[in-house]
């Protein structure tokens, strides 16, 4: 009905609003659907198909709509939009008013996360775009809808916690029972085998002990991934060039060993999905020989002592910083090794020029820094003559490497202290002893009679256990430190029986395998330690 209202001479003829059903008698709505589907292959196929034909047949039966599409995404995630290409496809077209109308089955479905749900109903609303969730009946574009909608989307995403905990306690579940998940596509030098077990890729596996060897002969992991790249070898999975990073997660990867930790990460919100590293917040699982192994387990230690050395080295950044300690250098070996005979600093790689000439000289870091107010007659040391005393050396030691090797294994027997474990079981047994007789003195000290020497024979008995307990940490303290020792020597022993490390000129590589400490005595004589303890000295001509 139109009114019509007479001010003076003007008429004003209001025209009333059309209802929504007269409006889509004139115009088709353009209807869409969305919907999430199942991840399983099979499942995913089927229930696409079923709700493809489901909405075809819904929306072409009304004859006032017409069909703007159906979209799907994989069941992977109902809590992040970002990770659903087709929803974020759809909302795309509702902002260009491609779409007036959405069909979906029901909140849960559309998503999990409450304030996104909120969030994207309230901006297709304003829009004037309606969603109709058919489970719970729901027209968002009705206007007692909100509450409804906040409640029904505070379920949904209580139920994908739900879910969350569920699938998080199925796969500790699993953990425990040994199962061990394997990253094939990302994880070099392994594939999937016909038993279902991890199987060695020989070409693969020959670069990770690669990568093992160089680290292990003194390589920086920059100087890894550059040799690695300049193969034209990529990472696998990405195919990307390799990084520090890369050779990192290799060299720190137990599977090498043909162990698998478990659970060394963790998911903290089932909305956010982010993870944080587990540093003890939920039990880990350690499974021991679930495969076969491409690096030994005295080689991977080794790697990890000598990341943990390296990250302890300080830095020594410029003339001013205080200390005495080398930096790590893999470019030059005698930045940790060569060391002051007077002060016992370290020594530091210089460049001198004169007259246009260059010459490559070491000198004592503290003589660098201080002059001579701590280190009065350090000498600098030419770095060719260096060189050559330390080839002239390392010669003399192959020279007479087996009788070193004899030295060495009678120095493994020597170490190896065969009582060590029966002193800390006869040290535990006695601090049960004690603690069983502490038991019986407490009820005595109730007594009023026996009070007195209870509690005194209490604070003894309590003394000698804490004595007893500080003997059990010291000695497994010398254990763990004599079978890195034993490990070392071992190496040093294999070394020597299979490689030739007679030189013609200086190497990085053999000196840091060979090679503890080298200490400048004065301007003319060094003294080398090898690794084991033998000694040779050289005059620097």
């Amino acid at each position: 009905m139109t009114d019509t209202i007479a001010q003076n001479n003007m008429r004003i003829v209001v025209i009333p609003p059309k209802s929504r059903e007269e409006i889509q008698r004139t115009t088709r709505l353009k209807v869409a659907a969305y919907c999430r589907v199942s991840t399983d292959q099979e499942e995913q196929e089927s229930s696409y198909e079923a709700q493809i034909s489901y909405y075809t047949d819904k929306i072409g039966k009304n004859s006032e709509w017409q069909m703007a599409g159906i979209f799907a995404d994989e069941g992977i995630t109902g809590t992040q939009a970002k990770k659903r290409p087709e929803f974020l496809k759809m909302i795309k077209l509702c902002r260009q008013r491609k779409i007036d109308l959405i069909l979906t089955k029901s909140l849960s479905r559309f998503a999990r996360n409450t304030v996104d749900s909120l969030n994207y109903i309230r901006e297709l609303k304003a829009l004037g775009i309606a969603i109709i969730f058919e489970k719970e009946n729901i027209n968002t574009l009705q206007t007692d809808t909100e509450m409804m909608l906040t409640i029904m989307s505070c379920f949904a995403q209580a139920e994908s916690e739900s879910i969350s905990k569920n699938v998080s306690w199925g796969v500790r579940q699993s953990f425990k029972n040994g199962n061990v998940p394997m990253q094939y596509t990302r994880l070099l030098g392994y594939k999937k085998g016909a038993d279902g077990l991890p199987e060695i890729v020989p070409d693969e596996a020959e670069i990770v002990r690669e990568i093992f060897r160089r680290y292990l002969d003194g390589a920086s992991m920059e100087q890894i991934a550059d040799h690695l790249n300049n193969m034209g070898l990529t990472t696998k999975g990405s195919g990307s060039p390799y990084r520090k990073i890369a050779i990192k997660r290799i060299l720190t990867n137990e599977k090498y060993t043909g162990d698998a930790l478990l659970q060394k990460t963790y998911v903290t919100d089932c909305i956010t999905k982010k993870t944080r590293k587990n540093n003890g917040e939920l039990p880990m699982y350690l499974v021991k020989n679930h495969h076969e192994p491409i690096i030994s387990k005295a080689d991977f230690n080794r790697a990890q002592e000598e990341m943990a050395r390296r990250s302890a080295k300080r830095v020594i950044a410029d003339k001013l910083t205080k200390g005495e300690q080398g930096k790590y250098s893999a470019k030059y070996a005698l930045s940790e090794l060569l060391v002051c005979g007077e002060c016992g600093t370290h020594y530091r790689r210089v460049t001198w020029t004169a007259k246009g000439f260059k010459e490559i000289k070491w000198r004592c870091i503290s003589r660098i820094q201080y002059g001579k107010k701590k280190c009065h007659n350090s000498p600098t040391v030419d770095e060719q003559a260096l060189h050559r005393a330390i080839v002239n050396a390392i010669n003399e030691f192959c020279e007479v490497k087996e009788d070193v090797a004899k030295v060495l294994r009678e120095s493994i027997t020597e170490v190896l202290d065969p009582n060590i474990n029966g002193n800390v079981q006869a040290a535990q047994q006695r601090i049960d002893e004690l603690a069983h007789n502490i038991d019986e003195l407490i009820k005595l000290a109730t007594v009023p009679e026996t009070a007195e020497s209870a509690m005194s024979d209490i604070a003894r008995f309590s003394e000698e256990m804490k004595t007893l307990r500080e003997f059990i940490e010291s000695e497994k303290t010398k254990q763990m430190t004599v079978q890195r020792g034993s490990a070392e020597l071992d190496a040093i022993l294999e070394r020597l029986e299979r490689e030739e490390f007679s030189l013609t000129e200086y190497d990085d590589i053999v000196t840091r395998q060979l090679i503890e400490k080298i200490t400048v005595e004065n301007k003319c004589f060094i003294t080398v330690i090898f690794k084991g303890g033998f000694e040779i000295g050289r005059e620097l001509v």
